[in-house]
């Protein structure tokens, strides 16, 4: 794909608006030839080319009730595709190809004033409409992983549930970058992302990424773990120190540490790692007290918890140093949490596994008990929420529709999350991650709607703090 393509492509749809060239079908189309994918069929008959096709009729069931509605663009098992247009009075509800079809449709300037409410609200209308199609074919064809959102000329929202069950479309890859601007096409990653989607759309899970990536580095910790035990070393200070060590790998690649500092200062200590012990211990002691940390040759931030709190280092051979280093060099940020219970019950002795309550439950296990517990709860209050903020914008009340946005997320901040075994977090943290993913679009929705940062979030507190958030027992 070459750059006189991008500017081409761009040049045409950029401010493309309402005028009549601007179809969603069209785009579509020069989209998919810009990405180098399949074009989509086109077709009058209802039966024709289901898998992957413009209009594609589906059944909708609403209180009992049938009625019939087309997919803008659908692809079996890879996404639904809705487009919206801004409205008039007598353009109501109608989709952006409904609109462009029409001989004398309105010309206007795409979706109007972009930014304002009754734009946001369009296109919250077109992501819920998108989430009806995705439930209706997925009574046959299962549900799509994508629903993709597009104003034409302007912008393509991603939204992804890869658990196949309908659990809930999330932003993607999260609250920050889910929205694709048409100047986003000269990356090429993002042109990546969307060939992706169009071609292998279930590889983008990151969960795969992370099973995988943790897997790897639990091997190489669990060796380490034998190896200290085998020194004799007792399994809790073993896994207390790789517990210490995960985290410094963790922070270097989140920024919570000078980025790559830890896996520079391991490297640094390769062919000497009788100074490992001295180096690590300095740095966990300035990472405890937030104090100038010698080995890094930089303050660092002040860690609480009690993780630091006792600072010590194992003394480390050549062998171990160049496991903890292959460790180091992973991308933690891809690194499923989980791998903290992963490495208590690999690392300490089964006979003293008991007395830490250290058992680790897959995630996939976790999920299917915070899911119906407590997302699906959530996200169906909040698809009321939803449709009761386009009643009020419609209404002109955009304060009555920001106010409930905001009852929505103070109930959601207050909600406690009990995990009363508590071994390695793991249902407490899947639940905080699934819980603050649904945060990020209601915070979204509350900024659109002309709100500022809130100043409560969804975050851990002790069980006597309050407001509570999540906590153990």
């Amino acid at each position: 794909m070459s750059d006189i393509e991008i500017d081409k492509f761009l040049e045409r749809w950029a401010g493309s608006g309402g005028s009549e060239m601007a179809t969603a079908q069209t785009f579509a189309i020069e989209l998919t030839e810009l990405l180098g994918v399949a074009r989509p069929n086109v077709s009058d008959k209802d039966g024709d080319f289901l898998d992957y096709r413009f209009e594609r009729p589906v059944t909708l069931t609403h209180t009992g009730r049938k009625r019939k509605g087309r997919i803008d663009l659908y692809k079996k098992a890879h996404f639904v595709l809705e487009s919206k247009q801004f409205v008039t009075a007598d353009t109501k509800d109608k989709s952006t190809l409904e609109m462009f079809l029409e001989k004398d449709a309105p010309k206007q300037a795409g979706h109007g004033k972009r930014g304002t409410a009754k734009f946001d609200d369009t296109m919250l209308k077109a992501r819920n409409q998108a989430d009806n199609y995705a439930r209706a074919v997925a009574k046959e064809d299962g549900w799509p992983p994508f629903l993709m959102v597009v104003d034409v000329g302007h912008v393509i929202e991603l939204y992804a549930d890869f658990s196949r069950q309908g659990q809930g479309y999330n932003q993607y890859p999260d609250g920050n970058r889910y929205r694709i601007y048409l100047e986003d096409l000269r990356d090429e990653e993002t042109c990546d992302l969307l060939r992706t989607i169009w071609t292998d759309p279930y590889s983008l899970d990151p969960s795969l990424k992370s099973a995988k990536v943790t897997r790897e580095i639990a091997e190489h910790l669990a060796e380490l773990g034998k190896s200290f035990e085998g020194q004799g070393h007792d399994s809790e200070t073993v896994a207390r120190f790789l517990m210490r060590c995960l985290f410094s790998m963790f922070a270097e690649d989140v920024d919570l540490i000078p980025k790559g500092s830890f896996t520079e200062l391991l490297i640094k200590l390769r062919g000497h790692p009788q100074d490992a012990e001295h180096a690590l211990a300095g740095l966990w002691q300035a990472m405890d007290t937030g104090d100038y940390a010698h080995a890094l040759l930089t303050k660092v931030k002040k860690f609480n918890g009690g993780l630091f709190k006792d600072p010590t280092a194992l003394p480390l051979d050549s062998l171990q140093l160049g496991l903890l280093i292959e460790a180091a060099e992973a991308d933690w940020k891809q690194v499923e949490p989980a791998i903290f219970g992963t490495l208590l019950e690999r690392a300490l002795d089964k006979k003293q596994r008991h007395k830490l309550g250290a058992h680790y439950t897959p995630r996939s296990y976790v999920e299917r008990l915070v899911t119906p517990t407590i997302i699906e709860p959530l996200r169906n209050d909040w698809r009321d929420v939803q449709a009761g903020v386009q009643r009020l914008t419609e209404d002109g009340k955009p304060e009555n529709a920001l106010k409930l946005v905001q009852d929505f997320h103070h109930q959601l901040c207050e909600i406690t999350v009990l995990d009363p075994a508590c071994g390695s977090g793991n249902f407490l943290y899947v639940a905080l991650e699934m819980m603050k993913r649904l945060e990020g679009e209601v915070t979204s929705l509350m900024v659109e709607l002309g709100d500022t940062k809130p100043l409560l979030t969804v975050d851990p507190h002790p069980w006597a703090s309050r407001p509570v958030r999540a906590c153990a027992a």
